[in-house]
């Protein structure tokens, strides 16, 4: 899509909200117009018709305004145009209302004239069509390019997933060769300027009224041709390399996380950004402590004779002394009691709870004695058949 196409859309009309609409207002939007135009409500859709052609318009709308920084520089670059660039001419001279020359080149590089030109409209369309670079000798200019994103993995016992940890992770991700120190160029040789592109890796293209920059086709970008290629790396100025980072697991992650290091990634091209180290967590079980959200889970055992006439009892906690807790006279079995602040570290540093829920234990051998007081007690308490009600009521339906 060009320039000129992606300034003159008018993303809030195409989900019929206005240009305050807040996030969820334009996930609402989006998703009530997706189950009108998607092709399984549309069964005779061609994939040519209008309303397939409505679903993909109102899914590049979403794509823009649902990301806040996309959104935020679409913004800036329609406020700065107006409503479109229709009154505007193309690269190579003309004017605009007002009978001004005007030029996007001059927009995009900036002028003598319009010196500051080129920095606002480079701030704004650098997030959007990935510009920048570095400069060569002579002025030219290389298009920076980021790097790669890089997958990684890590397993963790329970307590380190719980209060975070610091890693080492071995990453091997694409880095400058070190046969030709990037150039792709054979030792001994070194690269040319793209005659095309003059260095730039761009090339501009005319559309009528409109001029856009793209990668030039020559040096895919590059800005350079190669000769006489590396024989490493076959020209492409990159190789494999390996490295160990120390990467910090935030406290509190979860099995079949995934984590983003932003920055830890491969490392840019011609002063482009690295890319992000994206780390897949795997927690090993703990015997004792389970997990639930921000809370750890525990079954404490206790006797009937605790649970009936009520005790303190001594419960363990993850990394520390156990905690006393008071178990009221007539405790049932699966009761759970809540210990605070001794659960999962959230992102704000507070801490989740720890649920223990109590498992009365039965006696599997009793000896005369026991057995004779236990017959007492059934004699004492004996009210009737606790099981009466239940049955009458499963009859009466």
């Amino acid at each position: 899509m060009s320039t000129k196409d992606y300034l003159e859309k008018d993303y809030y009309a195409v989900l019929g909200v206005p240009k305050s609409a807040t996030a969820e207002e334009i996930k609402k939007a989006y998703r009530k117009l997706a189950r009108q135009y998607h092709p399984d409500a549309n069964p005779g859709d061609s994939g040519t018709s209008e309303s397939t052609a409505k679903f993909k318009e109102v899914s590049e709308a979403y794509d823009v305004l649902s990301d806040a920084k996309r959104r935020k520089e679409y913004d800036e670059a329609r406020a700065l145009f107006g409503s479109g660039l229709g009154g505007y001419a193309g690269a190579g001279g003309g004017t605009r209302a007002g009978g001004f020359p005007f030029d996007l080149g001059d927009l995009f590089g900036g002028t003598a004239q319009q010196p500051g030109a080129g920095e606002r409209i480079g701030d704004i369309f650098g997030g959007l069509f990935n510009r920048g670079g570095a400069t060569r000798p002579g002025g030219t200019t290389t298009r920076a390019r980021r790097g790669q994103d890089i997958e990684s993995e890590v397993t963790l016992s329970f307590t380190e997933a719980v209060e975070g940890t610091t890693v080492s992770l071995r990453l091997t991700s694409s880095s400058s060769c070190a046969a030709c120190a990037g150039t792709g160029a054979k030792a001994g040789t070194t690269p040319r300027v793209c005659p095309t592109c003059e260095g730039t890796g761009a090339a501009s293209r005319n559309l009528g009224n409109f001029a856009f920059s793209e990668p030039c086709r020559d040096c895919k970008g590059r800005g350079l041709l190669v000769d006489d290629p590396c024989p490493v790396c076959d020209g492409s100025g990159r190789g494999k390399s390996t490295r160990t980072i120390q990467a910090r697991i935030p406290a509190g992650v979860g099995d079949g996380q995934r984590i983003k290091l932003k920055g830890k990634g491969a490392p840019g091209e011609n002063g482009g950004p690295a890319g992000d180290l994206y780390v897949q967590i795997h927690v090993k079980p703990h015997t004792v402590f389970g997990r639930s959200g921000e809370n750890l889970t525990i079954t404490v055992p206790v006797t009937f004779t605790e649970a009936a006439l009520g005790a303190e009892i001594k419960v363990p906690i993850l990394k520390g002394m156990p905690v006393t807790l008071r178990i009221p006279p007539g405790t049932p079995n699966g009761r759970t009691f809540r210990v605070r602040g001794r659960g999962v570290t959230r992102k704000d540093g507070t801490k989740g709870d720890l649920l223990a829920t109590v498992e009365v234990l039965v006696p599997q051998q009793l000896d005369d004695k026991a057995r004779g007081v236990l017959e007492e007690f059934r004699d004492a308490v004996a009210a009737g058949d606790p099981r009466a009600e239940l049955i009458q009521q499963a009859r009466s339906e």
